[in-house]
């Protein structure tokens, strides 16, 4: 008897399925390929990602200045010379304050619930020193701490996708 033909027509022998070996090849070539074009667009997702969370958290946090110095503010009795209205700490916008419009201190105002890290500094530092501080006294071209909170900036030097530092925010 005579074999059949059609395992000849189709140039394998019979049971040799599958791909060659330098089939294999092109296709993870052309995947490292893809690969290698598709991370710097997740490094600048992240990024962006991180710098949403950076606005937000820059947000709030004066945000909640603003509320406690206008809470001190209007808080009836006039500021002592000297003193700006403004938090001593950024714990304290967290810890609350004496509410100064209630009778004998019996209300706490608190401006925070937590406060946010700076997502673009070290993450084993604590969030309240991820934060560059200004004070009130403190000329805006040379921000300094002292003895209170007026702003806050990124403590990171890196540059945004936009190429502004982060600590001009």
């Amino acid at each position: 008897m005579k074999p059949l033909p059609w395992p000849r027509l189709l140039g394998r022998r019979i049971g040799a399925a599958g791909f060659t070996m330098v089939e294999l090849l092109v296709v993870m070539a052309i995947l490292g390929i893809l690969a290698a074009a598709v991370m710097p667009l997740g490094e600048t997702l992240l990024k962006a990602q991180r710098e949403r969370e950076l606005r937000q958290s820059l947000w709030d946090i004066r945000n909640a200045i603003d509320e406690y110095q206008r809470a001190m503010s209007a808080g009836g009795a006039p500021l002592p010379i000297g003193v700006s209205g403004y938090p001593s700490s950024l714990q304290v916008l967290v810890q609350g304050v004496p509410d100064p419009r209630a009778q004998a201190g019996s209300q706490t105002l608190y401006f925070l619930r937590r406060l946010p890290r700076d997502p673009m500094a070290d993450p084993a530092l604590p969030a309240e020193q991820t934060w560059r501080l200004r004070s009130y006294a403190s000329p805006p071209d040379q921000p300094r701490p002292g003895a209170d909170v007026y702003d806050v900036s990124s403590s990171s030097d890196a540059l945004s996708l936009d190429g502004t530092p982060y600590s001009k925010w």
